[in-house]
């Protein structure tokens, strides 16, 4: 391929001047003779190091050149070759159609050199990808293709032994959302295996559990091409660590890198969890508040929880810096490692002490107290290993809401499970935890006179039993005069019962809410009952009675 003329003809005007001006040098009148004088000879000198600096730039000028030509020349025949393989599958009607214009060639060249300066070369880290092009390609199991969010949360999650945490993990993460925050909000599971099978298993299970989730692309399951990992034996021990220690680290420095790829186009900020937390009941309000706080501080990531990798949040535009720092030693050391690491080379001077680095790198990374996660998986996904690791500044879950409640007997037929007391949880002091309910249950609220209720407001399940809440239950009011109100035309909207409750609320989504009518006021009781057999044990953490 020739380089482009206008480039050559300028290396050789540059070599021109360089010959005249060496040439002019040596036939000066002034040097002429047997004899110089002092100002000739320095004059002279002048311009031999006048003429020696021009003739380096030359020579640097020429260099830049060729490099540049070969460089483009490259280029052009990558693009050369790519318009005639695709001109040839057209129709070969004219002699033209297999070369391109130059000004079609110019934009395809500027974009190949773009490309091959943005795309992170993986295959230097991991060589073994080349001999399988399709490597990087996530098989996408579930997925509506949600973008656009403000918040990406990424869960990597791995086959265990004994226990596995992950539905409970999601139903944290999910636990009282509004539906603006569903619509501003993607969680992406990422099953960190190859077995197609196990792979389905998990997504199945994220399918039967969060069907609502799935459907409106709230929730998504990926996992790797089975040719992304390399050959884990080949890897060599170090820090003390075993064999399998090692390529446990290894393979998780891939995992989280492959993850934070796939959601890097996604949204405005990424969240790395694991797949055995559990979230405060705000953790998503009080997240995006912080990060509106620390916009004008620059911060390379904020963390939401002090242990290892949990709670960290990073710009999405900056995953690409970070992946490649992770890829380029992901076989050196463990993932959180890494980070700090690039924190070092980012802030921290040579010549300083440790104290300054540790300043230093402080003003990158932004910590908020209390933790918004915690770890409970006591399994880790080290085969044999026990992680017993807990942040002290998560502080304890809020696991009722306490309320003053009007004057009333308190009965249920639900068998209370250990001290967690229907009469507890009326007072304030506790929830009410119960065992399997049945059609016909009940919890009744006997007010000592009649009262007139304004509002009333139950909640059930809580942050470490989600899935036990109230399900085909209504609420239901019993009027201090039957009679009158069963005669009465104002109350024909409403279902009543033989023993004379009028239906005032449902649940859903194990909560009620609502008022009571005035032509039901004053009433005598409130009740709660069961309507269909429940799978679940029932929890009610909110008792609310307004008056």
């Amino acid at each position: 391929m020739r380089a482009k003329p206008s480039s050559v003809t300028f290396g050789c005007c540059l070599a021109c001047v360089c010959f005249l001006s060496v040439a002019w040098i040596q036939s000066a009148p002034e040097l002429r003779g047997s004899t110089v004088s002092t100002l000739d000879l320095m004059s002279l000198n002048q311009r031999l190091l006048a003429a020696k600096e021009l003739g380096e730039q030359v020579s640097r000028d020429l260099n830049l050149i060729l490099e540049q030509v070969k460089n483009v020349s490259q280029a052009y025949a990558d693009a050369s070759a790519t318009h005639t393989t695709t001109s040839a599958s057209r129709t070969r009607s004219t002699s033209t159609s297999t070369s391109a214009p130059t000004a079609t060639l110019r934009p395809r060249v500027r974009d190949i050199l773009e490309e091959r300066l943005q795309k992170p070369n993986v295959h230097l880290y991991l060589p073994h990808l080349k001999e399988h092009p399709d490597s990087l390609v996530p098989n996408v199991v579930l997925s509506k293709g949600r973008t656009g969010v403000s918040m990406v949360l990424g869960i990597p999650t791995v086959r265990r032994e004994k226990q596995s945490y992950l539905v409970p993990t999601v139903g944290s993460l999910l636990y009282e959302l509004s539906p603006s925050q569903l619509q501003d909000l993607l969680i992406i599971v990422f099953v960190a295996e190859t077995d197609h099978s196990y792979v389905n298993s998990i997504a199945e299970t994220i399918s039967s559990n969060f069907p609502k989730e799935v459907e409106s692309g709230l929730l998504e399951v990926v996992s790797p091409s089975q040719h992304y990992y390399p050959n884990f034996t080949l890897l060599k021990e170090t820090f003390g660590d075993s064999k399998d220690r090692v390529k446990w680290r290894t393979k998780q420095n891939l995992d989280f890198s492959f993850l934070m790829l796939y959601a890097q186009d996604k949204g405005t900020y990424y969240v790395q969890l694991e797949d055995d937390v559990i979230a405060k009941t705000d953790y998503y309000d009080a997240m995006k508040s912080y990060t509106v706080q620390q916009e004008s501080i620059p911060w390379l990531y904020l963390e939401f929880s002090q242990l290892g990798f949990i709670g960290k949040m990073f710009r999405t535009r900056d995953l690409h810096m970070i992946v490649d720092f992770f890829l380029m030693f992901h076989k050196d050391k463990p993932i959180d490692w890494l980070l700090d690491h690039i924190l070092w080379v980012k802030m921290c001077h040579p010549e300083k002490d440790a104290k300054h680095c540790a300043e230093q790198k402080a003003r990158l990374r932004h910590r908020y107290k209390p933790s918004l996660f915690q770890h409970v998986g006591l399994h880790s996904s080290l085969p044999g290993k026990t992680q017993t690791l807990k942040d002290k500044d998560f502080g304890k879950q809020r696991l009722f809401s306490p309320h003053q409640n009007p004057p009333a007997q308190v009965h249920s037929s639900l068998k209370h499970y250990q001290q967690h007391s229907l009469e507890r949880a009326y007072q304030g002091q506790d929830f009410f935890w119960a065992l399997t309910p049945t059609k016909g249950d009940y919890i009744l609220f006997s007010f000592s006179q009649p009262t007139h209720v304004a509002r009333f407001l139950f909640r059930s399940g809580n942050i470490e039993t989600s899935s036990d809440k109230f399900y085909n239950t209504t609420v239901e009011v019993q009027p201090s005069s039957v009679s009158s109100v069963m005669k009465s035309n104002q109350t024909s909207g409403y279902s009543s019962s033989s023993d004379g409750f009028f239906v005032v609320g449902t649940f859903d989504k194990g909560m009620a809410e609502g008022s009571v009518d005035a032509s039901l006021q004053p009433v005598s009781a409130l009740r709660l009952v069961i309507n269909k057999d429940s799978d679940f044990w029932v929890v009610l953490r909110e008792i609310l009675i307004e008056v």
